[in-house]
């Protein structure tokens, strides 16, 4: 990976992320600092990431969500590669190349998001979405 990513950085935040224990961050956000990815910031307020996902923006993102019924809570994590409609051509090309870097720290995910509209990046539309990979929701029926 060399210099082109911060390599320690990212994965400290991938780690709370998926830390049971830890329910300050269900988040973590990664993007660029020039032509290195860095880490941005994690949170627990997912409208917060959101924020960051600006049109002439290119930002990675690890989310933790809890699934399930009242018989039994999951946590499932998506990975997200936000593309702002207003990314250059060439910027947007590098994202294929540049995600792989990052997959090789953030490697558990129950699915993977390419977005460049805010419609398809809802908390709803992610839940959902994992709720459907994770197999059969076992409940009362309450």
């Amino acid at each position: 990976m060399g210099d082109n990513i911060d390599s320690d950085a990212i994965a400290t935040a991938y780690a709370q992320v998926r830390d049971d224990a830890n329910v300050d961050t269900t988040w973590a956000a990664f993007g660029y600092d020039g032509k290195r990815i860095v880490y941005l910031t994690q949170g627990s307020d997912y409208d917060e990431f959101l924020t960051l996902c600006t049109d002439d923006d290119r930002v990675y993102g690890y989310i933790r969500v809890e699934t399930g019924d009242e018989m039994s809570r999951r946590a499932k994590f998506a990975f997200i590669t936000w593309i702002g409609p207003s990314v250059s051509p060439l910027k947007k090309a590098k994202v294929s190349t540049d995600k792989a870097f990052v997959k090789e720290i953030v490697t558990n995910f129950g699915k993977e998001f390419l977005c460049d509209s805010k419609d398809e990046l809802t908390l709803k539309k992610i839940t959902e979405v994992l709720e459907k990979a994770s197999g059969a929701a076992y409940g009362t029926g309450k």
